[in-house]
């Protein structure tokens, strides 16, 4: 049978905790009363030392102190010669009363701080056994709205009052939940400052309670967690603690849905990058011994005796093939650079001669806009692979032609810093988009995606990966036009020996 809650549970009101003092020493009346003429008084006051231990117990400190009263008063009355009289005919009788009263004041006080004792260690039980809980559930949760949602039903259960957790995006707080609206005045500039400050902080708004506690993360604080209710225990200095354990298992799960969202995105972005390496390699691969065939044959064809309309069509046809090869070309190229199958021919050698060559295989290409180098004269030598260096410089050059208007001059600059040598390639009267000066160098990217000009965007994404399988950097800019630079690290050139006079 399940115990009564007025015997199983602490008195609350007035009334219960008098009808305890009242009951507890009428009890230990009726328990003395029988051998009142056989019990010394001191013997009988140790009844109502236990009465008032057990309402020290049940009712508390002040009922404990009335029970002591009172039991001293009834010992008095009933107990001690003249019976049914406060007079108190012996003297040794006051101090069996006083000591009685000390005692039993001692002992209920013991008594009341062993059970505030078992019933903070129960509450702690409790309060760990559901943090436990909740980290279990918060361990499972696949989503921000799902760790939100399980965050609102626990503070509404265990702490009776309302959660809403706020996470940072685009440098600024939103609530994660739609039915969530942002809130003004001192909440949200008490949010504002727990987040910017790293610190807990507290407000008022009417009568709603306003805790906001950050979410610390290990690299940065990934938002807040605001807790509100009504009432005057919310900003108790006791329940801090408890609400920053809250704060730290949330924070926690915010982290792991970030990192796991990371993770799968790295992932597939992995795939992405597989997915257009293999099929560089088989377009480069299965489509270039074709055209070589085909570029052969539109060469014959052009060199061959015809009409001149027919002639001027195989031209062209050869011209397109020759295109179409150096497409391929770069496909290969960018296939082989991705799957680290180039191998650098490092040498030290002054850039002015790649350069000239360069200026020189793409001939027919610049021949309406004039090249202007501009050189120090103190360049030194760099290391570096001459025949892909080449190749940087003229998918830079041929880019710097094919966007220049007619007749504009390309020009091409060199200098140093204390550890780099910047070589950059920029062009009159076009420039790059502003706002994609850094996807310029990705994979099938186009400074103008509606352009007229042929090109599959792979040239400056090859220059990109040559330079930095060189340990340099690329970038571009609209400073001077649209331009190309590129850094190549300066290492200590071997020293040059004078040649010998001879006489």
């Amino acid at each position: 049978m399940k115990p009564s809650r007025f015997l199983d549970s602490p008195a609350r009101s007035t009334a219960e905790r008098l009808l305890w003092v009242t009951a507890t020493c009428g009890v230990a009346t009726l328990l003395a009363w029988p051998g009142r003429n056989v019990l010394d008084p001191a013997n009988t006051a140790m009844l109502y030392v236990l009465a008032v231990a057990v309402v020290a117990v049940r009712a508390g400190r002040n009922a404990a102190i009335a029970a002591a009263l009172l039991g001293s008063a009834l010992l008095d009355f009933f107990f001690i010669y003249p019976h049914f009289s406060f007079t108190i005919g012996d003297v040794q009788y006051v101090i069996t009363l006083t000591v009685m009263l000390a005692v039993a004041l001692i002992i209920g006080n013991l008594t009341l701080g062993l059970q505030q004792g078992k019933d903070a260690a129960l509450e702690r039980e409790r309060q760990t056994h559901a943090l436990y809980q909740f980290a279990s559930q918060l361990a499972g949760a696949v989503s921000l709205s799902q760790v939100d949602e399980l965050t609102r039903i626990f503070l509404v259960k265990t702490q009776s009052c309302h959660g809403m957790l706020l996470i940072r995006r685009d440098d600024a707080l939103h609530p994660v939940a739609l039915k969530h609206m942002p809130f003004n005045g001192k909440p949200n500039f008490a949010a504002q400052s727990a987040w910017h400050q790293n610190a807990v902080q507290a407000t008022l708004d009417g009568s709603m309670q306003w805790l906001f506690l950050p979410l610390k993360g290990s690299t940065y604080t990934r938002g807040v967690l605001a807790i509100c209710t009504e009432g005057d225990d919310l900003l108790r200095a006791e329940r801090r603690p408890l609400f920053e354990t809250i704060a730290a298992l949330v924070a926690a799960s915010v982290e792991r849905q970030h990192f796991v969202e990371v993770a799968q995105r790295a992932q597939l972005q992995m795939t992405d990058e597989r997915l257009r390496s293999s099929i560089l390699s088989a377009l480069s691969h299965d489509i270039r011994t074709p055209l070589t065939v085909l570029y052969g044959m539109a060469d014959k064809l052009a060199q061959s005796p015809l009409p001149p309309e027919q002639h001027g069509m195989a031209e062209t046809m050869r011209q397109q093939t020759m295109r179409l090869n150096g497409m391929v070309s770069n496909l290969l190229d960018m296939a082989k650079l991705r799957a680290g199958e180039i191998q650098l021919s490092l040498e030290w050698q002054p850039v002015e001669e790649v350069i000239g060559s360069s200026i020189k295989l793409l001939g027919p290409v610049l021949a309406l806009h004039p090249v202007e180098v501009r050189l120090p004269p103190d360049m030194p030598l760099l290391r570096f692979d001459a025949v892909l260096m080449e190749r940087v410089l003229c998918n830079l050059l041929e880019n710097a032609a094919k966007y220049a208007p007619s007749g504009s001059i390309i020009r091409i600059t060199a200098g140093t810093d204390r550890q780099y040598a910047h070589v950059s390639v920029c062009n009159s009267g076009s420039q790059f988009p502003a706002d994609r000066l850094v996807s310029l160098f990705d994979l099938f990217e186009r400074g103008d995606a509606e352009s007229n000009v042929p090109g599959i965007g792979l040239g400056l994404a090859i220059c990109k990966a040559i330079v930095q399988a060189h340990g340099g950097t690329v970038r571009a800019d609209n400073d001077d036009g649209a331009c190309v630079t590129f850094t190549l690290p300066l290492g200590e050139p071997p020293a040059i020996e004078p040649e010998p006079e001879h006489e």
